[in-house]
């Protein structure tokens, strides 16, 4: 495939895929490494996709970073989060600082759900892809899938439901 082509792909995509591993993931560096590790596995092999299923074919590459990624931090013991949210960004503007925190307000809610159901939710209302593809994406069946997206939306509109209590 032309660079150019690679190029669009990237453009057209890169922010779709952001915000559904940084939903995922819950951290906006990791995300970023993410969607660099996306985007280059699907460098490699682009050009044995079809057009009109890069979308999906893309997420399903994210989904595969993303399994890699929760491998690997389980077996990296030495990791201590608590230690990196302590350090200082300086270099963060006013605007990224809001929209963290609208990302956090939302992030909360959905980090709530069990991975399945957020993987669900995510593929399918954030990702825009259809019920087969994102079940496709998932490894599972149409009907599974349709339940996790149901309970995935049940339990937002609890949450949903207690704040607008409190």
């Amino acid at each position: 495939m032309e660079t150019n082509n690679l190029d669009s792909v990237y453009q057209s995509y890169v922010k779709d895929v952001y915000r559904y591993l940084r939903s995922l993931c819950n951290d906006h560096h990791a995300a970023e490494d993410l969607v660099q590790e996306t985007f280059y596995r699907a460098y490699l092999y682009l050009e044995d996709c079809r057009e009109d299923k890069i979308k999906p074919w893309l997420f399903r590459v994210a989904h595969n970073a993303f399994v890699d990624y929760i491998r690997k931090e389980r077996r990296n013991l030495s990791q201590e989060p608590a230690y990196f949210q302590r350090l200082a960004h300086f270099n963060t503007p006013e605007k990224e600082f809001l929209q963290q925190e609208a990302w956090d307000e939302l992030g909360k809610a959905v980090a709530g759900l069990p991975i399945d159901q957020r993987q669900a939710l995510l593929l399918y209302d954030q990702g825009r892809l259809t019920y087969q593809e994102a079940a496709g994406i998932m490894g599972i069946s149409l009907s599974h899938f349709k339940i996790l997206l149901f309970r995935a939306r049940q339990r937002l509109r609890q949450h949903a439901g207690r704040d607008g209590e409190a």
